[in-house]
């Protein structure tokens, strides 16, 4: 049995952040009822935006998959009826529509609340609920990268920042939102009482920005984002190796990661160089040190070092590419990926698995995303 079997979504969503969470809701186990309007959620047309005609949308079906799809126009009261109803028999409603919009819907979560007392309300903004910019539009990119200053931290200080992959902070967004509204069950489970989950970006960019923010706030100024030559710990660095591929030695614990790396490298007598006979001698010496792991490591390809690193227990790993993390095996084996059916008639989908698994328990996702409106006259049946 799904942990969430017999609980009841309703996803008021579009783009990424609250359908990721109401899509690990439904592998999970919810029955997930998604809303959409006429035009349909924007992101089914993800890959058109950016001028490319294609019908196929894999990162929709990704965010959406073992939902039903329905359509209703909110802007009719006969659409805000069919809603009504819907979040009557709901135990979670899910949204990421902005503060204004909700209000404007009647639909603001102390309207809900007054309405739906055992109802969990699940908001997901860019800006949060209050303060002058709640309204603001918010996107992963701008709400939490740039705004909590993480993109500022990742190229050192007077470079521009770098380019931005998209979906990361809505996922981790996404994923405080589902933490947040299963603490809120577990809580009408002793209280009888809804309640209401506010998660924003910039709170959740913040929080991921959390060690360098915790350093700002202490010492009055930023940590230095170094170039890699120049990084405060050589051995918590990347290297290229003969054969062109990149890898990060992961030696945190200085002292303790020294001496197998230069075994592994064949360099003992670095440790008898004075420059960096301890950790201390070699915070002064990171130019010399890590010019001198680089002169080594380009000598042989990655998979010699591979063997020479787990022989000696030096912590690394490959920086790979996608296409080699598709087909990684340790990916594969802590499943990562899973095949969902497609939406529509389209194939079958091979697509990444929610973060988290249950023992004995089979969360493959039990269908694929829905066609605009697929499911419209199947709930309205149910509704009567």
């Amino acid at each position: 049995m799904r942990p969430l079997e017999g609980y009841s979504v309703v996803e008021l969503g579009m783009w990424v952040a609250a359908p990721a969470a109401a899509t690990m809701l439904a592998d999970w186990g919810a029955d997930v009822v998604k809303v959409e309007a006429p035009t349909g959620d924007p992101n089914r047309y993800t890959l058109k935006h950016v001028g490319q005609d294609i019908d196929s949308e894999p990162p929709f079906e990704s965010d959406n998959r073992g939902k039903r799809g329905i359509v209703l126009d909110l802007r009719s009261e006969e659409g805000k009826d069919v809603l009504e109803r819907l979040l009557e028999r709901a135990d979670v409603f899910v949204t990421n529509l902005r503060p204004g919009a909700l209000e404007r819907l009647g639909l603001a979560p102390d309207e809900l609340r007054a309405r739906h007392p055992r109802l969990v309300v699940g908001t997901l903004t860019g800006y949060g609920w209050v303060g002058p910019e709640r309204d603001r539009a918010g996107y992963d990119v701008s709400a939490f990268w740039a705004r909590p200053g993480i993109a500022a931290m990742l190229n050192p200080a007077g470079e521009p920042p770098p380019g931005i992959r998209p979906g990361l902070g809505d996922r981790m967004a996404a994923s405080n939102l589902v933490a947040g509204v299963l603490a809120a069950l577990l809580l009408r489970e002793r209280t009888g009482e809804g309640g209401v989950v506010d998660v924003s970006l910039l709170r959740s960019g913040t929080y991921a920005n959390g060690t360098d923010l915790a350093l700002q706030n202490f010492f009055g100024k930023r940590g230095r984002t170094r170039p890699r030559t120049e990084h405060e710990s050589p051995l918590y660095n990347s290297y290229r190796t003969a054969d062109d591929r990149w890898f990060w030695l992961v030696g945190l614990e200085g002292n303790r990661h020294w001496p197998g790396i230069l075994k592994a490298l064949g360099r003992e007598d670095l440790a008898e160089d004075e420059r960096f006979a301890t950790g201390k001698a070699r915070r002064g010496h990171v130019r010399e040190l890590i010019a001198a792991f680089d002169e080594e490591f380009a000598k042989l390809p990655l998979a010699e070092w591979a063997q020479r690193f787990d022989a000696e227990g030096v912590w690394w790993a490959p920086v790979q590419t996608l296409a080699e993390v598709a087909a990684d095996p340790q990916a594969e084996a802590v499943g990562a990926f899973v095949e969902q059916p497609g939406m529509g008639d389209a194939p079958p989908l091979r697509t990444v698995a929610t973060p988290v698994s249950f023992w004995g328990v089979d969360d493959k996702p039990r269908s694929g995303a829905p066609t605009l409106g697929e499911h419209t006259d199947d709930v309205l049946r149910e509704l009567g």
